[in-house]
Order: structure tokens, then C-alpha cells, then sequence
């Protein structure tokens, strides 16, 4: 669209692809930041596996999908636009000057995400998307710092193509920045631990569920009861209720008493606290649509558990059933925190 309607201004163009490019880049990483992590880059999946946040048995489904996606997302560009869907460029991207931008680009772009990653995470989206804007004009590739990309435009003869034969260079420019980068901030945090410690003593957990009356409940309970230095968990649904006896009387049984416990608004409890490193709705499959999305969250997890309120029976038999329920609840935070929490002690 830049490169037809800008009639030979490549001033304008690049500036249209700049806007287009921070806009869409901040919208799509505060959608599936929860999800994912929102890795469109394998050079950040490759440079988080090196921090120990992406599991490395993992990083070859995240790069698959990120090139899968690169090269889907030209094609469909491609088509939109009455081009041929797949068409090689033409457009040369070589010499030094190119790949120490590509260097330079790609190196800032991870340290912006390391840097904000561990205080300003809520930003991280808008921080990227700030960045990009900038070096598309601040270095002398208009910064792809991304190998899926690079791969990708490839495939386009346009204003934002690159030329096959150079993008090995683009690409090894792009990991050795993203590894400079990660090198430079694993040297620079070590020295912020103590400060860490007091700030961030433990990470936030939410668990959602429609009327925070039982699930939300008890696996609020068993999470601070398990994971005490780790973890502090909170609960809420969605349309808060009233606490449900039977979670009451299963957590009784165990040992947990929650009768004092009052439920709570999601939404409330977001006005409060701005991040939580976990979001974790634990309703049913039936009625898991009606869970609330929490923005602002760095992981959101779902666990399906059934509701204990649509247990039918005798007070026994409904007991008995809650009991089942709470037992799966337990069972799932302690695998979830063996997993969690005592890989992390091993690997301290």
C-alpha cells in the first residue's frame, strides 16, 4: 500500500511502513502476550532459552510456527494486493554497513525486552513497538532484527523485500546482536539480585473462575500453602458469589480452613494490582467462555476442573464429589509447583 499510493516517495513509503509496523506490533503483542509470550522472533526464543524461560524442547514447535506464520503472512500480503503469492526480490540489502545495522537493530530490540522484562513488563509491548518506530529510521537496513522476517521477505518483490542471496548475512547479524545483547543484561542483572529480592519477593498468581465460591477458592489455598516463598496466590471470578460449604467442609478435611474467606471481583482486584506473573482460570469446559480474560498478565494458563456446584445428590454424596474435585485441584498445583518452582531451586 506504501509503495502504490506514495508515487515514488520513499520518504513516505518508509514512513507508512514504520507506522504500520508499530501499530500492528503493539496490538498483536498485548493479545497473545498471555498466551505465548508473544515470540514472533526466533532470535528473542532463542535468546529466552538461553535465560531458562522458554524450555528448549520447545523452541523448535516456536520457531516452526514463527516462520510458518512469516512466510504465510507475506503470501496473504502478497495476495491482497493482487500479487503473485510467492515471487522472489530483487531488492539488495549487502555490504558492512547493512548487516552492523541489522547488528545494532537487533541488539537494541533485545535489550529493550530484557531491560523492561523484569519492571516494566505491563510496558514490554509498547516499549518494542517504540523501538521499532525509531530504528526503522535510525539504521541503514530499516531494522527487520528478525530472522522469520527476513526469511519471509524474501518471498515479496516489494518496497520491503530483500534479495535471497543476502539474507544469510541479515539473519547471523541478528543473532549475534540478539546474544550480545542477552550477554551484555545476564552480566548487568546479577548485580540488581539483593534489590530484586525486596521488590519482587515472590510472583503474583490469579485464579479465575466465575463466582470465586469453591475452584478459585482451593486452589488459592493449596498454592500458598505449597509454594509459600514462591508464589502468592489470590482468587476471583467473574461474577463473585458467596462462598460454597461444601469447598468449606472438602477443605476442612484436609486440614485448610476457608470459611473466613470472602469472594472478589476479577476486576476489582485489577485496579489494585497491575501484574500478575500468572493468570489461571480454573472453570469447566462448559462454561470456561464465560472466564475473564486478565490483560496485563505475563503467563495465562487454563486447568479444567468441574464446579462443585452442579454436583447433584445427597449432602454425602455432593461432599464426596467435592472432595474428588479439591483432591484433582491439589494434585495439579503440586505437580504445577514441582515443575514450577523445584526445577528452579536445582537449577539455582
Amino acid at each position: 500500500m506504501a509503495q502504490r499510493l506514495a508515487d515514488g516517495n520513499v520518504a513516505v513509503a518508509l514512513l507508512a511502513n514504520t507506522l504500520a509496523t508499530g501499530g500492528v506490533l503493539a496490538a498483536v503483542i498485548l493479545a497473545f502476550g498471555p498466551i505465548s509470550g508473544a515470540h514472533f522472533n526466533p532470535a528473542v526464543t532463542l535468546a529466552d532459552a538461553l535465560r531458562r524461560g522458554t524450555k528448549w524442547k520447545e523452541v523448535s514447535a516456536y520457531v516452526a510456527a514463527q516462520l510458518g506464520g512469516a512466510i504465510a503472512g507475506v503470501g496473504l500480503a502478497n495476495l491482497m494486493f493482487a500479487d503473485p503469492i510467492f515471487f522472489a526480490s530483487h531488492r539488495a540489502r549487502h555490504g558492512w554497513p547493512m548487516l552492523l545495522s541489522e547488528f545494532v537493530a537487533t541488539f537494541g530490540l533485545l535489550a529493550v525486552i530484557w531491560g523492561c522484562s523484569r519492571y516494566r513488563s505491563n510496558l514490554t509491548a509498547f516499549a518494542v513497538a517504540a523501538y521499532i518506530v525509531g530504528a526503522y529510521w535510525f539504521t541503514a537496513s530499516t531494522s527487520f532484527a528478525n530472522p522469520a522476517v527476513t526469511i519471509a521477505r524474501t518471498l515479496s518483490d516489494t518496497f520491503a523485500g530483500i534479495a535471497p542471496a543476502d539474507a544469510p548475512g541479515f539473519i547471523a547479524a541478528e543473532l549475534v546482536g540478539a546474544l550480545a545483547a542477552t550477554a551484555l543484561f545476564a552480566w548487568l542483572w546479577p548485580a540488581r539480585l539483593a534489590a530484586d529480592a525486596v521488590v519482587i519477593p515472590r510472583r503474583s498468581v490469579l485464579f479465575v473462575c466465575v463466582h470465586n465460591s469453591a475452584r478459585s477458592q482451593m486452589a488459592e489455598a493449596f498454592l500458598n500453602q505449597r509454594c509459600p516463598a514462591d508464589f502468592v496466590a489470590e482468587s476471583a471470578g467473574l461474577e463473585p458469589g458467596t462462598l460454597n460449604p461444601l469447598a468449606v467442609a472438602a477443605m476442612r478435611d484436609v486440614g485448610i480452613d476457608i470459611s473466613k474467606n470472602e469472594t472478589k471481583s476479577a476486576f476489582d482486584l485489577l485496579k489494585r494490582e497491575s501484574r500478575y506473573s500468572y493468570v489461571i482460570t480454573v472453570c469447566d469446559e462448559t462454561s470456561a467462555e464465560r472466564c475473564p480474560i486478565v490483560p496485563g498478565a505475563s503467563r495465562r494458563l487454563h486447568w479444567s476442573f468441574p464446579d462443585p456446584a452442579a454436583v447433584q445428590g445427597t449432602w454425602e454424596e455432593r461432599l464426596a464429589e467435592t472432595g474428588s474435585i479439591r483432591d484433582r485441584i491439589r494434585a495439579k498445583i503440586d505437580a504445577w509447583c514441582a515443575e514450577i518452582c523445584d526445577s528452579s531451586a536445582k537449577s539455582a
